[in-house]
């Protein structure tokens, strides 16, 4: 356990000044005690229990990982606001609807149990179909941490911050549900109410499984930060069967890194490929979830306090989501097709496929329109507030999948999360589900959903 630290507000400095004969030393300490005094295993143990959760709960794809990771995020940070420095402030009052309790006056709170209670109790909301081996690590964490801190505590501060972090939870789940295209969207991946347009160079369900459309109306999800404005990106390239235009050669592009890949060449764009893949349900955590470990590398290497690393999860969880919305809301607007279609109708390569979720003799492609990458925004969004925080230099090794053998997982090194986020995106290519266009506009529009998150008011 780190040294501790007092923090002292204006208001706090009055009331101790009224009630100093009224309390012992140790006392005013331990109703002032800041988050700061304790360190991150309650944030990153639970992030960790996350990612499984979102890899194996059914219709956690992308977009509505990103979503909850964010609400969650936003959940923990409330919950243990009023315990950081006086740098921090709460966001609550920027979302109309989003009522977050008041801590009591003068009142003792330790903040480890407030968080633990706040993950325990909106995990179990948002994960309520999840498999049972993994929706009993939720129990199991909680009570793991409660034994920790029951003896270190008062019984009726222990009581108080579990009653606390509960209601935070419960607020923030309520707000939740008042997103109706948003909520529990996970019962509902592939309406069958939506018809794709048809017409030259639109998306239609790909081979060789034809899945319907995922997520069409996503588009419409309440936001925490981005614009409309700034979630509209440029054209994509206009549709074109001519060999010589724009998109054709983007199009040989694809097609000739996979042929080559498939060939035995281009080692190290393969490795790139299978690194940043997390495209298959259950196989790994989603492409959203990857930035939440990501995160958890960066929490864990720099022993960050309890209050800096909700701030990290919430900033990364909010800018997913928004990226999620933003991406998908443009995908749909757009609705340009794969290169398996462009490459199989217009090329003429009949037999040709991407190398993403091998199942047998078959690859698949996402069941989504191509433009912009979801990948592609993720990494952006999550870079660019990764960036705010650790700084424009710092350069990790991301062990994310190490030791797995059935791809090529072993870690990367990088100068900084920029670099990551424009491998990340550029992936897509040699996986052979997007165009360098598709990769190029995500990127920009996940700057944008970082940078937008990055406006909100966390500081005084």
């Amino acid at each position: 356990m780190k040294n501790l630290h007092k923090f002292w507000k204006f208001g706090v400095l009055s009331l101790m000044a009224f009630s100093v004969t009224m309390c012992t030393d140790d006392e005013v300490e331990a109703i002032f005690q800041s988050t700061t005094s304790f360190d991150n295993e309650v944030a990153l143990s639970w992030n960790t229990v996350l990612l499984d959760l979102e890899r194996y709960t059914p219709g956690y794809r992308p977009p509505v990982s990103a979503r909850n990771i964010g609400y969650i995020g936003i959940a923990a940070y409330e919950s243990v606001v009023n315990g950081m420095s006086d740098e921090y402030s709460s966001i609550a009052e920027i979302y109309p609807g989003l009522e977050i309790p008041r801590t009591t006056s003068g009142q003792e709170y330790h903040w480890p149990t407030v968080l633990n209670a706040t993950y325990a109790r909106i995990f179990t909301q948002f994960f309520p179909t999840a498999p049972f081996q993994y929706a009993s690590k939720i129990q199991e964490t909680e009570t793991e941490f409660n034994n920790e801190f029951i003896g270190q505590v008062s019984q009726e501060v222990f009581n108080r911050s579990q009653e606390y972090g509960r209601n935070v939870a419960d607020a923030v789940f309520v707000w939740s549900a008042t997103d109706v295209a948003g909520h529990e969207a996970y019962q509902r991946p592939h309406p069958a109410d939506y018809v794709p347009p048809t017409g030259p160079g639109l998306w239609q369900p790909t081979y060789p499984d034809y899945t319907r459309a995922l997520f069409p109306y996503w588009g419409s999800v309440r936001r925490f930060a981005i614009s409309p404005d700034e979630m509209r990106i440029r054209d994509p390239l206009p549709y074109s069967t001519d060999p010589n235009s724009d998109i054709y050669i983007q199009a040989r592009e694809t097609q000739i890194t996979i042929n080559q890949i498939k060939a035995g060449q281009r080692y190290e764009e393969r490795w790139i490929a299978d690194f940043w893949s997390d495209d298959c349900a259950a196989k790994t955590f989603s492409p959203a979830g990857r930035w939440t470990a990501v995160a958890n590398q960066v929490v864990d290497h720099e022993n960050v306090d309890l209050g800096k690393a909700v701030y990290t999860y919430a900033k990364v969880g909010m800018a997913i989501g928004d990226a999620g919305i933003a991406a998908w809301h443009e995908k749909y607007r757009f609705n340009y097709q794969r290169p398996i279609d462009y490459i199989r109708q217009v090329i003429g390569d009949n037999n040709w496929n991407s190398i993403m979720c091998q199942d047998g003799s078959e690859f698949y492609t996402p069941p989504f329109p191509a433009y912009p990458s979801g990948h592609a925004t993720f990494g952006g969004a999550a870079a660019e507030v990764l960036t705010n925080i650790y700084g424009s230099n710092y350069g990790m090794t991301d062990y994310c999948h190490e030791g797995r053998t059935d791809f090529i997982s072993t870690p990367r090194t990088f100068d900084n999360f920029n670099e990551m986020a424009e491998e990340n995106a550029f992936s897509r290519i040699p996986i052979g589900v997007h165009f360098r266009m598709d990769c190029e506009q995500g990127l920009l529009l996940g700057y944008r959903a970082g940078r937008a998150v990055n406006r909100l008011p966390w500081k005084r």
